[in-house]
């Protein structure tokens, strides 16, 4: 039999991160999402050691024996602390100090050398932020558009161009010791194999965050447009191997996207923490106006709502399933890009239609200030949008499925 449940000591574990998002971020969770662009530096300061002493552990691991060497749930574990999070507040949790997604894309393509040199920042002192800079005004899902060019000029290269819509892009350029990670093209007449990924370390002469975005949800999380004009940085930091520079497989567009078979689960889990904590609030309601869910009865001794609610319940379970499938492939070493591209597809379409439901269900409750429920809805909608919107995750999924390339599928 197939035991879909998470073993003991993970549950212990989800109860604790649960808790936590319980205390430390639900009561601040409208605060900071009415203050938009302030830092709720309490919670960032007590969540930072326990980040640097991961990144301690993962440096020890690399330096040892050239990776990171984790335990058989690694990933998975790493699911339920983004679901729970966010079940605290989504906004928040991505606004933390932390490594994120440039740090993730040095995991993922760079060498022993940089990932030592470059993460080793996030093991010591202050509070830091790591960004990856991909979407411009003309590139956003095509990012064979890529625009920004960089120029090698002696034992340097040189960026220009524009990226938007950068999270953490503020944090990581202007706060502590951070880094961007930036994706640019050496040749663009070689479309996507001539992109590669470069690391911009903070205060960088050239690089300039020109735009702070307001948003709809998520609103505690940095947002941020970054010009490159004339930026210089070293050689040694156009991730991978230097020798492979004209090889895409590994500095290329197909190295860099491996970070997303990584992280695309993460941002699904951190939809369904939003859904969740969307659901658990419609079940509270319920149960205070005397509305049970009367589950194992029949359809037709369902009410409405029920059904209803036993539908949104479905829907987050199965992408909760898919993300989990995703974790859990990369905890075996195998290959995830069609299930890390299909659980955030599942869960980003989930959670919207789970938190739109729910403000629907309680009417006035849902819509009111005085609650966060509508501040989930507007959470929501933002994961069936970055790292990949649900239509390109989709396209992914039926590529893979079909057998087709990117240029017979589009």
């Amino acid at each position: 039999m197939i035991n879909f449940e998470i073993s003991p000591h993970l549950e212990e574990y989800r109860r604790n991160i649960e808790k936590q998002a319980f205390e430390l971020m639900r009561p601040i969770a409208r605060e900071y999402d009415e203050k938009e662009h302030e830092v709720p530096w309490d919670y960032v300061h007590k969540m930072w050691g326990a980040e640097k002493e991961e990144v301690r552990r993962q440096l020890e691991d690399v330096r040892r024996e050239g990776r990171i060497r984790r335990d058989k749930e690694f990933h998975l574990k790493q699911m339920i602390t983004n679901e729970e999070l966010s079940f605290g507040d989504a906004g928040i949790a991505f606004r933390r100090g932390r490594y994120g997604l440039g740090g993730a894309a040095i995991m993922a393509v760079g060498t022993q050398e940089q990932k030592i040199r470059f993460l080793k920042k996030f093991a010591e002192g202050e509070p830091k932020w790591g960004a990856m800079a991909i979407t411009e005004p003309g590139a956003g899902s095509d990012t064979a558009n890529i625009g920004t060019t960089a120029k090698l000029e002696g034992d340097h290269w040189v960026l220009n161009g524009e990226k938007i819509f950068v999270t953490n892009g503020k944090m990581a350029t202007q706060e502590g010791d951070g880094l961007v990670v930036v994706w640019a093209t050496v040749d663009k007449s070689a479309g996507r194999a001539g992109i590669k990924s470069f690391v911009v370390e903070a205060g960088t002469p050239g690089m300039t965050v020109t735009k702070v975005e307001d948003k709809l949800g998520l609103r505690c999380s940095d947002t941020a447009s970054i010009v490159f004009e004339d930026c210089r940085i070293p050689f040694t930091n156009l991730l991978g191997s230097p020798e492979a520079l004209d090889k895409a497989k590994t500095t290329g567009f197909k190295g860099a996207m491996a970070t997303f078979d990584a992280t695309r689960p993460g941002v699904a889990a951190s939809a369904i923490g939003v859904g969740k904590a969307a659901l658990e609030f419609v079940r509270e309601v319920f149960g205070k106006e005397g509305i049970p869910i009367k589950y194992g009865a029949s359809l037709h001794h369902l009410s409405a709502a029920e059904r209803d609610f036993m539908d949104m319940e479905a829907n987050l379970h199965a992408a909760r399933l898919l993300t989990w499938r995703a974790a859990c492939l990369l905890d075996d070493g195998k290959p995830n890009n069609l299930e890390a591209s299909m659980a955030k597809a599942k869960a980003g379409l989930a959670v919207t239609k789970v938190t739109q439901k729910a403000v629907e269900l309680l009417g006035p409750l849902g819509y009111s200030r005085s609650y966060l429920l509508e501040k989930w809805m507007r959470d929501a909608k933002i994961n069936d949008l970055f790292e990949g919107t649900g239509q390109i995750n989709l396209l992914i999924v039926a590529r893979r499925i079909l057998g087709f390339s990117s240029k017979e599928l589009k």
